[in-house]
């Protein structure tokens, strides 16, 4: 057998992780068509076919699923091997909103040093607010933030993200008792929407646990103490949407998007590893 595109197995890899060719594509900075094109050759290569492909939805075949691992493995060796000679320490400061720090964190931590261990990242988590003063201020190097519709600023759209009402399992309203909330705090745009949406439906509230970052506001909702106003992806196990079962307001979604002025090679490689780490979380 000749040798594998690597390309073509990294296209692959992007696309079994994101479910999506077009954002597989965008992660590559290439085209659905030209993603497609690669991955059709892959599997004639192999004999094998490695994907599922409906109008809806892309997923692993059976053979994908067995192929998926050892072709990762095999993209991170190429990565390793491609930053032999970035041996000097590189810092990286990314600061990033704490509405999209959960339980996820070291997964990602863990894939950005897989991608060069020689690179120092210094995070640092806060409101959106705050970490875009910080990157104005020239503090950051990039920046990872909720950016609402109307305040809307040139950077990489990563994903949509989703909010919902999430409480625990067992978690049951107590007639005649006002909505018991798990917050961010009134500096917090999501936190700001989720009230005026409840104060337009008429329905009574009281914040009873206040916490920064997605994993405090879903710990509060995962003991039963109150419900939480969360991305929905961010939502601890054991936990559920109780919007529709108690006839609560939508929420909005804002985008998630990434800011950096950085241009040599090595950072956007970083920041393309953790923009792909997110777009993948969103997909799943």
């Amino acid at each position: 057998m000749k040798s594998l595109d690597l390309d073509a197995v990294r296209a692959f890899v992007l696309t079994a992780e994101l479910q999506s060719f077009t954002r597989a594509a965008d992660a590559l900075g290439s085209t659905q068509s030209a993603v497609s094109l690669k991955l059709r050759r892959l599997e004639e290569q192999l004999g094998r076919r490695l994907l599922e492909r409906t109008p809806r939805q892309v997923r692993l075949s059976a053979e994908g699923a067995a192929f998926v691992e050892s072709a990762r493995q095999l993209v991170q060796a190429h990565e390793r091997a491609m930053a032999s000679f970035d041996v000097k320490r590189r810092r990286l400061v990314i600061g990033i909103s704490h509405q999209l720090v959960g339980s996820e964190l070291p997964g990602l931590l863990k894939r950005m040093n897989q991608h060069d261990p020689n690179l120092v990242i210094e995070l640092r988590v806060a409101g959106s607010r705050e970490v875009m003063q910080g990157y104005d201020d020239g503090v950051l190097d990039a920046a990872l933030v909720l950016q609402p519709e109307e305040q809307r600023r040139h950077g990489e759209v990563l994903f949509d993200e989703s909010f919902a009402w999430i409480a625990a399992a067992h978690w049951e309203p107590r007639a005649g008792h006002p909505l018991p909330l798990s917050t961010q705090g009134e500096t917090c745009s999501i936190r700001m929407a989720a009230v005026a949406a409840l104060d337009a439906a008429g329905i009574a509230w009281t914040e009873v646990f206040i916490g920064k970052g997605a994993a405090l506001v879903g710990a509060a909702a995962s003991m039963g103490w109150a419900v939480a106003v969360l991305a929905r992806r961010a939502a601890p196990a054991g936990t559920i949407d109780i919007g529709k079962a108690l006839s609560l307001p939508a929420l909005p979604t804002q985008q998630v998007v990434l800011h950096s002025a950085l241009n040599d090679r090595r950072s956007r490689q970083a920041l393309g590893t953790l923009a792909t780490a997110f777009k993948n979380l969103s997909a799943a």
